[in-house]
């Protein structure tokens, strides 16, 4: 099967919110690097004047996650504009079995190209930072994948819900920011900035690393989702979920 067949597959399940075999288990060999333009196809065939690219979104930034998986840096995806949530509101029906977790993303006013530039170089091109609420559904049976899976299938991404707050990014030490997860009511996990490679700035970092590989990088209005501070949550309809950044407010999304 061609790549672009995959990439077919992959945003037909997607479109249809039904879950498929994983890849591999029909080609065993395909590369993440193979993986990574069956994801670049697949988005590319959903982009319309209604679903613009609006930007990237970085997966498996913590060691215990890549362990997990046999990797040594993180992966990304693609991020468009009907992920974007426009109400606290996520329709479960929609997809095949959400889970939920907690970010901060980043917005960029100036381009930023190239491999292995410090946060030096990366602070002053950022516009602002945002609270954010990440819905991650894997479109494979039993959620259950290898790493060109998970590329090829975009990260697993699905719904962004941002805060309606901008922050400056020189509001707070990012790695400091702890965040609280509740389910119904119930604390569920917690984590800090520090959960994501360090830093969320060490996210943005890997994510150019990674793009100039392909000759790409972030453009000016791009965002970026970090990667997760907190685990996922498994939501089903009637949930409720709640992100307590402390003194910087809360995210809530209502599952219906």
């Amino acid at each position: 099967m061609s790549l672009f067949l995959y990439a077919e597959k992959v945003a037909h399940a997607q479109a249809n919110h039904k879950a498929i075999e994983k890849i591999t288990v029909t080609n065993p060999k395909m590369t993440v690097e193979e993986a990574y333009e069956v994801q670049k196809i697949s988005i590319e065939q959903t982009l319309s004047a209604e679903n613009r690219f609006i930007g990237w979104k970085m997966g498996l930034t913590s060691v215990a996650k890549q362990k997990q998986v046999g990797v040594e840096e993180p992966i990304y995806g693609r991020l468009t504009s009907q992920m974007n949530l426009q109400t606290n509101e996520l329709i479960a029906a929609e997809h095949i079995h959400p889970r939920v977790e907690a970010e901060v993303a980043f917005v960029f006013n100036k381009e930023l190209k190239g491999a292995n530039l410090t946060p030096l170089e990366i602070w002053p091109a950022i516009e602002n930072v945002f609270l954010a609420l990440e819905v991650i559904d894997s479109r494979y049976e039993n959620f259950s994948f290898t790493l060109p899976d998970v590329v090829a299938d975009n990260a697993s991404s699905s719904k962004i819900l941002l805060s309606s707050q901008a922050f400056s990014p020189y509001e707070k030490n990012w790695a400091d920011v702890k965040v609280k997860l509740y389910h119904n009511g119930e604390e569920k996990l917690e984590g800090t900035g520090a959960a994501v490679l360090g830093h969320p700035i060490n996210s943005v970092i890997q994510l150019l690393n990674m793009l100039e590989k392909e000759g790409r990088g972030i453009l000016p209005g791009q965002l970026v989702l970090t990667g997760g501070i907190t685990d996922a949550i498994h939501v089903a309809a009637g949930d409720e979920v709640v992100a307590d950044y402390g003194d910087l407010g809360s995210l809530t999304l209502n599952v219906k």
